[in-house]
C-alpha cells in the first residue's frame, strides 16, 4: 500500500508543478511585457506582477526539492508493536473518528486519497509529526486527544 501512496503522492506532485510553473511563466511574461509599463507614477501593475513571478518561481523550486526527494524515497515496513519513526502511515483514534497520517520528509499538509482512505502527509515541521515519534500503537496522546492505532 506504501508503494501505491508513494506513487499518488508523486502523480501529485508533478501536476502541482505543472500547473504552478505554467502560472510562473505567464507572472513572468505578464511582468516583463513592454505592454505592462507604468502609465503613471501611481500604477504598481508592473511591480507587483514582478512579485509575484518572484514568489511562484520560488514555489516551482521548492516543489521541484520536494519531487525531487519523492522520486528517491522508499518507505519501510514496521512491525506489529514496533516505535514510530519517519516512513510511518499512522492510524489515529481522534474523536470517534479513524484518520491517517504518513510520516514523510517533506510536502507536509498535503492529503492523499487511497482506497476510499484519506492520509495526510506530515513533515518534520510539524508538531504532530513529532510527538508520534518514538510512540507505539495503543499509546494515548494528550493533545490532540488521540489514540495510535495500527502503525504500518
Amino acid at each position: 500500500m506504501k508503494s501505491e501512496l508513494l506513487d499518488l503522492i508523486r502523480a501529485e506532485l508533478r501536476e502541482r508543478l505543472e500547473r504552478l510553473a505554467k502560472a510562473a511563466q505567464a507572472a513572468h511574461a505578464a511582468a516583463t511585457d513592454p505592454d505592462s509599463k507604468a502609465e503613471s507614477k501611481y500604477d504598481t501593475r508592473t511591480l507587483e506582477a514582478g512579485y509575484l513571478a518572484s514568489g511562484q518561481a520560488r514555489k516551482v523550486r521548492e516543489l521541484s526539492g520536494e519531487l525531487a526527494v519523492f522520486e528517491t524515497l522508499t518507505l519501510p515496513g514496521f512491525e506489529p508493536g514496533a516505535s514510530i519513526e519517519a516512513g510511518a502511515l499512522v492510524e489515529l483514534e481522534m474523536r470517534g473518528e479513524t484518520v491517517c497520517f504518513l510520516l514523510v520528509p517533506v510536502a507536509g499538509g498535503m492529503e492523499i486519497t487511497h482506497a476510499g482512505m484519506e492520509v495526510t502527509l506530515l513533515s518534520p515541521a510539524s508538531g504532530l509529526y513529532r510527538k508520534l515519534l518514538g510512540r507505539k500503537a495503543g499509546d494515548a496522546l494528550a493533545e490532540p486527544r488521540a489514540v495510535i492505532g495500527a502503525v504500518s
